[in-house]
């Protein structure tokens, strides 16, 4: 077994796997300090992993992917993470999030719509001034009537993130459109695409409330819906409108 510690969005998680893979992908958040709670990995989980991933690729009529051990043991420990941070007020969310003047601006959509695109055009936009906190995977913990956004190890394949944290300012929902526009939206016109996005736990009382984080989340930042096309003019439309 290897076994290392690493802080992620505030908490010292101690993994334990059989595999080098999830330590070189999380180094850049060790630690030493007492651990708040362990993963520990087996090869039934590893297992679990590639039934799940057959058994998508088949819904949705792709050509079923062979994983080797590693990497499905790297998305074996996340899962186990999503599932313990429930208990700290803390979830996974699906979005590429980036920060302006220190706030967190978190893009979601269908798979393929482009959200690592449109936060690639605001890095464009903005140059130094954006910094990516997460392409894919970040953490966001919902503390009273705020929420703060964390960057994780897990990041997507361009591997765009930052081991910090920003308080999120909005959310958006991106859909493709040939010109660019944004609204404010409320919780109600959100809520299916932000339940969507979630990761959402097999045990009932973390789905329970996980379900009230995302109430929480969207009564604490601003909501919006984008559509937009690949140009940067899009960044510049959300940006100037999400900036307030």
């Amino acid at each position: 077994m290897f076994n290392k510690r690493y802080r992620i969005a505030e908490k010292v998680i101690a993994i334990s796997s059989l595999h080098q893979r999830v330590h070189e992908l999380c180094a850049d958040y060790l630690t030493d300090d007492e651990p708040d709670f362990e993963v520990v990995m087996s090869q039934d989980d590893i297992e679990y992993e590639r039934i799940k991933s057959e058994k998508e690729d088949i819904a949705e009529g792709h050509e079923v992917r062979r994983f080797p051990d590693d990497y499905l043991e790297e998305l074996g420990v996340y899962r186990k993470i999503a599932t313990k941070m429930v208990e700290f007020d803390t979830f996974l969310f699906h979005g590429s999030v980036i920060a302006v003047d220190g706030e967190g601006y978190l893009f979601t959509a269908k798979s393929g719509t482009g959200k690592s695109t449109h936060t690639r055009l605001w890095r464009q936009l903005l140059g130094d001034k954006a910094v990516m906190i997460n392409d894919d995977k970040p953490l966001i913990k919902c503390d009273g009537d705020s929420a703060a956004v964390f960057g994780t190890p897990w990041d997507g394949k361009h591997r765009l993130s930052t081991n910090t944290s920003v308080p999120l300012k909005a959310v958006c929902i991106l859909e493709r459109a040939e010109k660019n526009h944004i609204e404010k939206i409320s919780k109600k016109d959100a809520y299916n695409m932000l339940v969507q996005q979630i990761y959402r736990p097999n045990d009932p009382q973390k789905l329970i409330r996980t379900l009230q984080l995302i109430d929480r989340l969207a009564g604490s930042v601003t909501l919006w819906r984008l559509g937009c096309n690949m140009d940067i003019e899009a960044a510049e439309t959300a940006y100037n409108a999400m900036k307030g």
